[in-house]
């Protein structure tokens, strides 16, 4: 039987500066057509700026953000009978970080008018202090769970 590759974080390399697998993961979510310099460069302009601007480590930063956007539950529909109901579901640590890597760059590429790497360094400062359209998008999952824990029991 063969095996077949897919990249993972197990099998993803560490980024050159940061010696990070995280880093790795989330340049590769911005990557777009293969141009994986251009995403590195986005990426590391974007970390230059924070640590000018709040004068931490960036890194830290960078995993904070992160964290604070991660959502704990989410809602799935479900269809009971002739209903479709939106039942509240824990979400597993892998979607968590893949829908907070998804959510900061979608807030990201919103935002038009400035270069890529100041849009992504404004929209992870924001997620460090909490607020901006990444953990804007979090509390309204978290907002969208609550409402409809009636239906918690619905779930597998």
């Amino acid at each position: 039987m063969r095996k077949t590759f897919t990249a993972s974080a197990e099998t993803l390399k560490p980024d050159p500066r940061y010696n990070s697998v995280l880093v790795s993961k989330f340049v590769n979510y911005i990557m777009w057509d293969g141009k994986k310099s251009v995403a590195q460069g986005i990426f590391y302009r974007a970390m230059d700026y924070i640590e000018q601007k709040l004068e931490r480590d960036p890194l830290e930063v960078f995993k904070q953000a992160i964290e604070n956007i991660k959502p704990l539950i989410e809602v799935r529909s479900k269809r009971v009978g002739g209903a479709t109901y939106q039942v509240p579901i824990t979400v597993t640590p892998k979607r968590q970080l893949s829908l907070a890597i998804r959510w900061v760059l979608i807030a990201a590429r919103a935002k038009k008018g400035r270069p890529m790497h100041l849009r992504l360094a404004s929209e992870l400062i924001d997620g460090f202090n909490k607020e901006g359209a990444a953990y804007t998008t979090r509390e309204n999952v978290h907002r969208m769970a609550e409402a409809n824990k009636a239906f918690a029991h619905f779930a597998r």
